[in-house]
């Protein structure tokens, strides 16, 4: 029996790639956004992560759709793969990976995380 998309996988592509620029466009900084002014400045990388993201998650989605009920060693990142060149926390050159539908589930959700933590840290304020 495979699954369908979780809403929770769907929302995440829906709000990533495209969408996600969108909801930032030029000048929306501070307020309710909690953009930077960086973002302006490094559009293009802003743009960059989001589309990535976009396309990991695509990748992930696909993957949900055809992943069994229970979790696969084939799921699962293992200890060859690296993060890209960075930690979690850390920041990874774009382009990623050609292709990201070759990679397990598990790495790519590290990968989002990863691409998530980055863009939150140079383009996003800290609430204070």
């Amino acid at each position: 029996m495979t699954r369908q998309p979780s809403r929770r996988q769907r929302t995440r592509c829906a709000r990533t790639g495209p969408a996600l620029i969108a909801e930032f466009p030029s000048g929306s900084l501070g307020p309710p956004s909690q953009a930077r002014l960086e973002i302006d400045q490094s559009r293009a990388e802003f743009e960059a992560l989001a589309n990535q993201i976009g396309t990991l998650a695509d990748a992930l989605a696909a993957k949900a759709e055809s992943a069994p009920a229970v979790i696969t060693d084939d799921m699962r990142m293992g200890t060859g793969l690296a993060m890209g060149g960075g930690s979690l926390l850390g920041k990874r050159s774009i382009p990623e990976e050609a292709d990201p539908t070759k990679l397990p589930a598990e790495h790519i959700l590290h990968l989002i995380l990863q691409d998530c933590s980055t863009c939150h840290s140079k383009f996003r304020q800290k609430v204070q």
